[in-house]
């Protein structure tokens, strides 16, 4: 009897846990649909699960630097696009194609990406 609550608790509890894991998995923040296109310096690549981060600098129009935090899927969904954790490095010149996010902050999902030799990546976003 007691094994079979401790399995039933383990069942309840993984059910649970599946639950906010897909939640966590939502688009609404994101203006889907909407392409941004912005060039700036990587100062940052965090390869890291659940989703890999890039940071880079973006000179603004009136001069300040805004600093963009866009998003990517898991490390094992981009490989296949050809990201690794050494595609990008500090000071790299990127153009970024991002979905923002709907309260206008520099933030967003990265759709595709051109390095600085020229080749393009996509992330798998791009539909």
């Amino acid at each position: 009897m007691r094994r079979r609550l401790i399995t039933t608790a383990a069942v309840v509890g993984l059910l649970i846990g599946s639950v906010s894991l897909f939640a966590h998995h939502g688009n609404a923040e994101f203006d889907i649909g909407k392409r941004v296109t912005v060039k700036g310096t990587v100062t940052r690549w965090s390869w890291s699960n659940p989703h890999c981060f890039l940071t880079f600098d973006v000179n603004g129009d009136n001069g300040a630097v805004v600093h963009w935090v866009v998003e990517t899927q898991p490390p094992r969904s981009v490989t296949a696009g050809g990201f690794s954790q050494y595609t990008f490095k500090p000071g790299d010149e990127v153009t970024v194609t991002l979905e923002p996010v709907k309260n206008g902050r520099p933030l967003g999902r990265m759709l595709e990406v051109v390095l600085p030799n020229g080749k393009k990546m996509v992330t798998g976003h791009l539909d």
